[in-house]
């Protein structure tokens, strides 16, 4: 039985449209600080798995512990780094790919940490596709491609199109043969794909995996298909990021957001199947089935130890540079640093 896309469900893909309206007004320069003495930061969000440590760090109370309070930004990939740079945000839940890009355009970044490691995208493909295809969730990796030789493709991020195109190279496919339709957020490749204006897209869990369970498509590659995603290959999946005039100015409030995202961190590694953890996820990402948000914990390393180091940024930097999403991606060791972590 089919069972069509509910508003519960459209809360959660719409979230990622919502975050340009929200730029205004969201935070200055500095921080507030309150009349109860804690500090009050924004903090730009995707709407995706990765948001999850954040939230956690919010509900078990480790951000209250440093006398921080959080207000949420949702941002896209193309919002965040504005938002960074205007102080709309003090800090940043960013892709690898979005900060070597501000890095590339010699903004003045700077990532304090790591909160998951890999890719956890979902390729969904509509069910007519998959159909005329005879695509299911367990078909070989190269039949998948092949499939999608003749296609058009949805993309709402230069970084996720450039991961579809990855598994596609490695898979004998030319990416640059396909029909690309560009939109603005993975809410439009979901209504894209419903209408039959699309496809397939790629995107991060756990938008793939509630499509499929709405009956609306069907998740035919993953982490587990695709290495090229996995963080064995791809290094860190998010960094959390924030300026460097802020991190000066600001270093015990920084030290104090590290330190509460790194337990989060460290809980979710040690507690995946935990209530708290699906309570929270349920929070943050309203909409899904308790089935879909299990599946995408699981997807992601989540460290117990959020520190960067020499080789998972030069693993990171060249599964940038391989995507071709940053060719000239590349950090110093000025704009990374693991100083404000206990």
């Amino acid at each position: 039985m089919r069972h069509h896309t509910s508003a519960r469900t459209l809360a959660l893909t719409s979230a990622a449209v919502l975050g340009a309206a929200l730029l205004t007004g969201c935070g200055g320069d500095s921080s507030s600080v309150g009349s109860d003495g804690k500090t009050t930061v924004s903090v730009g969000i995707s709407g995706n798995i990765f948001d999850l440590s954040i939230r956690v760090a919010e509900e078990k109370g480790y951000f209250a512990q440093q006398n921080i309070k959080v207000k949420y930004v949702t941002l896209t990939a193309s919002t965040g780094t504005s938002a960074l740079e205007s102080s709309s945000v003090q800090f940043l839940n960013d892709s690898p790919t979005n900060f070597l890009s501000a890095l590339s355009k010699g903004l003045p970044e700077l990532a304090i940490g790591t909160n998951g490691g890999g890719n956890p995208l979902g390729l969904v493909a509509s069910d007519e596709f998959a159909k005329k295809h005879n695509l299911t969730a367990g078909t070989p990796a190269a039949e998948v491609a092949k499939a999608l030789a003749d296609s058009t493709a949805g993309a709402s991020s230069a970084n996720t199109k450039a991961e579809a195109g990855l598994f596609l190279k490695a898979n004998g496919v030319d990416p640059t043969k396909l029909k690309w339709v560009s939109l603005p957020s993975p809410a439009a490749d979901k209504a894209a794909l419903t209408k039959g204006e699309i496809d397939w897209f790629v995107t991060s869990e756990p938008i793939p995996l509630q499509v499929q369970h709405d009956g609306d498509g069907m998740v035919v590659a993953d982490p587990l298909k695709v290495p090229q995603w996995s963080y064995e290959d791809a290094g860190y999946g998010q960094l959390v990021v924030v300026k460097k005039s802020y991190a000066n100015s600001n270093a015990a409030t920084v030290q104090g957001f590290a330190t509460a995202v790194q337990q989060a961190t460290a809980y979710i590694a040690a507690h995946k199947d935990d209530t708290t953890v699906l309570s929270v996820a349920r929070k943050t990402m309203t909409g899904a089935s308790d089935d879909v948000l299990k599946a995408s914990i699981a997807q992601v390393e989540w460290p117990k130890d959020d520190r960067l180091t020499d080789a998972g940024m030069n693993k990171t930097i060249a599964f940038v540079k391989s995507i071709g999403a940053v060719p000239d991606a590349k950090a110093a060791t000025t704009d990374w640093t693991n100083k404000y972590l206990p």
